[in-house]
């Protein structure tokens, strides 16, 4: 099975201008996120895809292999999308796609791991993960999305809010009550899965909560969700830098 890791990397971020770039520890974000995945060894090749070529001269300043893709993509999964038609035939080599966060500068090898394993299965179309929720703050916010799943783990739905809902019990005791989760943000996929769910339109639901997921289980697609232990740190906005001290 051979493996290949894509990066959206986007430099006009409404919340965040330019975050690929910002530096941590005089190296910007993206080269983080790039020697994160290749050191893991878990992967056979990894790209980065943008809409910018300071980011593209800044991946190939370290090393790395970057890919120029348009600026009207919906999502990251869209931007994956169109990396791999400029890869061309060189795409069919590859069994399985990833889709990596670019603003994850300490990825996990254990998230990774999680997911490539999880291929061994072939019954699995796209694979994620989850974490439980362990405090009220993170269980409201809306910046925090939510999943519930199914008995043999597949996504039942991803929200903001919080899911379930406790009827008859006060939402300050939900979190003692209810095992809650918050989605992980990687997505892996069979090559061709993606391949199909990127030609899919938006649809109501992935517009009402904007999130592109719901597109893919609106069309019938089955999202495997397996739970880790280990945090992710996500850099949205400029003052979640601090989260990485």
């Amino acid at each position: 099975m051979k493996i290949i890791g894509i990066i959206p990397a986007r430099y006009n971020s409404t919340r965040f201008p330019g975050k690929p770039l910002v530096k941590i520890n005089d190296k910007p974000m993206i080269e983080h996120v790039w020697n994160g995945v290749s050191n893991t060894g878990l992967l056979d090749r990894v790209l980065v895809a943008t809409e910018d070529t300071r980011i593209v001269e800044a991946v190939e300043s370290f090393g790395g292999q970057a890919v120029m893709t348009g600026k009207h993509h919906k999502s990251g999964t869209d931007r994956c999308g169109e990396a791999m038609q400029i890869l061309g035939d060189e795409i069919n080599d590859y069994d399985v796609v990833i889709n990596i966060q670019g603003d994850e500068p300490r990825v996990a090898a254990e998230h990774l791991k999680i997911v490539v394993d999880a291929f061994n299965d072939p019954t699995k179309q796209i694979v994620t993960l989850k974490k439980r929720i362990t405090s009220l703050a993170e269980l409201n916010s809306s910046n925090t999305v939510k999943v519930v799943c199914a008995l043999n783990g597949d996504a039942l739905y991803f929200s903001r809010q919080p899911l379930p809902y406790l009827r008859g019990i006060a939402k300050e005791m939900w979190i003692r009550r209810q095992s809650y989760y918050k989605h992980i943000g990687i997505y892996a996929f069979r090559r061709e899965i993606l391949q199909k769910v990127v030609q899919l339109p938006q649809t109501f639901l992935e517009k009402s909560e904007s999130l592109e997921q719901l597109r893919w289980m609106e069309n019938g697609y089955r999202i495997s969700v397996f739970e880790t232990t280990k945090e992710s740190v996500a850099i949205d906005i400029p003052e979640d830098l601090q989260k990485l001290k």
